[in-house]
């Protein structure tokens, strides 16, 4: 089995390769993700225009389709698991009008979202059959808990198989060691709401404008995002979200129940 890491818009950190690390020590594959260092960037915070969700989901399968070619993977258990961006990606990886035009023929097994951007709201609801799983903190204002919660309950009125779990008092990155802070650069997303059509565009707030340029989705951003979020570790949440990890990839790459 295999699971298929993504870094967030700060790319790669301690807490990330610490999943990666027990996930090996149970005996799974891992696959670090390194979508920023092959375009040499080093961050996309404050403007998330270096790189789309959906090139880094392109990239995701891309990966996947070289390592179910690898005579030591087994293709029918690839999980795919990421954080914040990263988390993004591994939540969209499972829309279909997206998926199917990037490969119809792979599936992950399972896809472990963390904090990921939920202010983006699909017309289509169509996601893939395989188990997702939402981990976010209740104060993250990176992006919002209440947008997760609220994607997860539309998409479960469609047949969506999708959950979450929210940590009280936990900010972005609770999952990391360390206070928190400010993250001057940051965008606080709370306010921002955006349609995203079949087609993969995705529509300003109140203009329904597509965000196909870096510059609409500066303006975009501009519109609805104010500066300087918070993140930071709590130890409580931190604890539970490995633990958690660990039984979702013992079930769904190990067949442990």
């Amino acid at each position: 089995p295999l699971v298929i890491g993504v870094a967030g818009s700060l790319g790669w950190s301690d807490h990330h390769y610490e999943y990666l690390k027990m996930y090996q020590e149970m005996g799974i594959a891992t696959f670090e993700l390194n979508s920023f260092k092959s375009r040499n960037i080093n961050s996309t915070v404050g403007t998330q225009t270096e790189i789309t969700m959906a090139a880094m989901i392109l990239d995701a399968y891309r990966a996947f389709e070289v390592l179910s070619k690898h005579p030591n993977i087994d293709k029918n258990k690839v999980s795919i698991t990421g954080w914040s961006l990263g988390g993004g990606v591994t939540l969209f990886s499972a829309w279909l009008p997206l998926k199917n035009a990037i490969n119809k023929e792979l599936d992950f097994a399972s896809h472990l979202a963390y904090y990921p951007p939920c202010f983006i709201d699909p017309d289509n609801v169509d996601f893939s059959n395989s188990p997702i799983h939402i981990l976010i903190g209740e104060l993250d204002n990176w992006v919002s808990s209440e947008a997760c919660e609220d994607l997860v309950y539309k998409l479960n009125e469609e047949g969506v198989n999708i959950n979450i779990d929210v940590y009280e008092g936990s900010h972005h990155g609770f999952d990391r060691e360390g206070p928190s802070y400010i993250e001057k650069n940051g965008y606080k997303t709370g306010e921002c709401h955006f349609k995203i059509r079949s087609d993969g565009a995705l529509l300003m707030n109140f203009f329904n404008i597509p965000m196909t340029t870096p510059l609409r989705q500066k303006v975009a951003l501009a519109m609805c995002a104010k500066r300087g979020p918070t993140i930071g570790g709590n130890s409580m949440a931190r604890k539970k979200s490995f633990e958690f990890a660990k039984s979702y990839m013992e079930k769904h790459l190990l067949n442990k129940k």
